[in-house]
C-alpha cells in the first residue's frame, strides 16, 4: 500500500540529498521516479532539485494554483511512476497536500516530501502544517545549531548578518539568508 511521508526539519539538514539519494536509488532499480520542486525556489535553476554537497537533478515544477493530482496522473499514464518525490514541500497548499494523499491512495504511488516544518518566525508553513496533520509516516531529518544541539529552529538574516524577526514567510535563500538554531539560541538571537 502506497503511503504519504513527509521527511522535514530546519535549514541545511540535508533533505534535497536525502531526496536525491533516495530517487537515484529507485532508478538504479530500473524503476520510475517523477521529482517535483516548488516554482519558488529557484536558487540551482528553474526546475531543478540541488543539494549543498553538488548532487543535483531535472524536476518538473508546481506552483499554488497547480493541480498536482491531476500532473501526476498524466504522467502516471505515460510512464508508469513507481514513486514520486516532492522538495520544499512547505510550499504546497492545504489542497495540494490532500491531492498527493490522494496520489497515494488512488495511484497507488509512494508519496515522498521533504521541506521546512518551520519559518524563521516558528510558525509552520501551510503545506507543512497539512502534510504534518495527515501524512501516514513523519521523519525528522536531523541537524545540529552551532552550539552542538539540535536545530529545530531557522533564523532569517538581513544584510548585515543579523537576525531578522519580521517580514515575508517566504524569502528563498540558502546559507546567506537562513542559519539553523536550537530554540534556546532562535529565542535568544544567539548566532555562536
Amino acid at each position: 500500500m502506497a503511503k504519504l511521508y513527509f521527511n522535514y526539519s530546519s535549514m541545511n539538514a540535508g533533505k534535497s540529498t536525502v531526496l536525491l539519494q533516495a530517487a537515484y536509488n529507485y532508478k538504479e532499480r530500473g524503476m520510475t521516479v517523477l521529482l517535483l520542486i516548488a516554482a519558488l525556489d529557484d536558487r540551482a535553476g528553474k526546475g531543478k532539485i540541488a543539494s549543498r554537497i553538488g548532487l543535483a537533478a531535472e524536476a518538473d515544477i508546481f506552483g499554488a494554483k497547480d493541480d498536482v493530482f491531476e500532473h501526476v496522473r498524466a504522467t502516471h499514464e505515460t510512464k508508469n511512476l513507481d514513486a514520486l518525490f516532492v522538495d520544499e514541500a512547505q510550499f504546497l497548499t492545504d489542497e495540494q497536500v490532500w491531492q498527493l494523499a490522494k496520489i497515494a491512495d488512488e495511484l497507488r504511488i509512494p508519496v515522498m516530501c521533504f521541506g521546512l516544518r518551520t519559518d524563521f518566525q516558528g510558525k509552520l508553513f501551510p503545506g507543512s502544517a497539512a502534510l504534518l496533520a495527515i501524512s501516514d509516516s513523519l521523519k525528522e531529518i536531523k541537524t545540529i545549531c552551532w552550539c552542538g544541539r539540535k536545530a529545530t529552529m531557522v533564523a532569517r538574516l538581513d544584510g548585515e548578518g543579523q537576525i531578522v524577526d519580521e517580514g515575508d514567510q517566504v524569502v528563498i535563500g540558502g546559507n546567506e539568508t537562513y542559519v539553523p538554531l536550537c530554540r534556546n539560541h532562535w529565542s535568544q538571537k544567539q548566532l555562536g
